[in-house]
């Protein structure tokens, strides 16, 4: 039994001795914790410079002539002028709904296709299964993609932002997968009870696939929240515009906040780069506020759904 027991402490010295386990030498923790704490900062500090330049004053950043990373006297002058007046306020609420309607359609067309993908049998599977694959590789160009919106009527419509893009054809082979995976003897099972393929979908499918569901969901909910270029394309009139196209034109092409975007035209407006970098938080605080609560799902899921076995 002692010699057992030495053989277990000698094979934990030598596990702990690898370079990376937890039980390194206290140089080796060091260097990774300097490591990691530099990745940090990479990340860390160019928000929290944006931050911080959206909450500095007037005076502050005339006298850095531009970013500052801390600010010494703190307001909220930038947020007031931006959302007390119409367009960015306006433009939040268009991406907002954006993003819940097309992460709702976009969820319910891909759980349904991969569904029906999902079971041996279905009419057209393999068919419809190499249009997917297809779809993956052949990109349609700009121009039959706007010819095929127009032909719908889509266009200077919410409907353009989410309906081109309803069905991501990667995010339907990977819940195909984690839904070919589930046990058939459980499916089966339902059917003998006659259970319709709604109930076994909403009742047993659904409640075993949360990670894979949430992961995807959150794949959409990222992409309709952080997409412009449609709107770009598509849509003519500036009061239907999302707020990434309210960034994209204030803050990548550096064009002036004025009249009617603001609270209080005639009054003097916080430096240009405090209401950009005011646009960029605003643009950024949902996805922060929502990522947490999916995380622990992100992982998970993804493996899950994409390695079958």
């Amino acid at each position: 039994m002692s010699t057992l027991s030495t053989a277990r402490r000698g094979s934990t010295r030598s596990y702990s001795a690898i370079p990376g386990q937890s039980g390194g030498s206290p140089w080796w923790r060091s260097v990774k914790f300097v490591v990691l704490l530099a990745c940090v900062a990479v990340v860390a500090i160019p928000f929290l410079t944006v931050l911080s330049t959206s909450l500095a004053d007037t005076a502050q950043i005339n006298r850095t002539g531009g970013f500052v990373l801390w600010p010494d006297h703190p307001t909220l002058d930038s947020y007031r002028a931006l959302l007390g007046g119409g367009l960015v306020s306006r433009a939040m609420l268009v991406s907002i709904g954006v993003t819940l309607v097309g992460t709702l359609v976009s969820l319910s067309a891909s759980i349904s296709l991969a569904y029906g993908l999902s079971r041996p049998g279905t009419f057209g599977h393999k068919p419809i299964l190499l249009l997917l694959v297809f779809s993956l590789l052949f990109v349609p160009g700009l121009i039959p993609s706007y010819l095929v919106v127009k032909q719908l009527g889509l266009i200077n419509s919410y409907w353009s932002l989410i309906l081109p893009t309803a069905v991501n054809a990667f995010n339907v082979i990977v819940l195909r997968s984690f839904f070919t995976g589930l046990p058939g003897e459980l499916i089966d099972a339902a059917r003998i009870d006659g259970a319709s393929e709604w109930r076994i979908l909403t009742r047993i499918v659904l409640p075993l696939s949360k990670a894979s569901v949430a992961v995807i969901g959150l794949f959409y909910a990222v992409s309709y929240w952080n997409a412009f270029f449609n709107a770009l394309i598509y849509i003519n009139q500036s009061v239907k515009w999302p707020l990434q196209l309210v960034l994209q034109t204030y803050v990548v092409n550096n064009a002036a906040i004025g009249q009617g975007q603001t609270a209080d035209p005639a009054a003097a407006l916080p430096p240009t780069v405090a209401l950009q970098a005011a646009i960029l938080v605003l643009s950024i605080v949902p996805i922060i506020a929502v990522y947490p609560f999916l995380q622990k799902h992100l992982t998970k899921g993804v493996m899950i759904g994409a390695v079958k076995g």
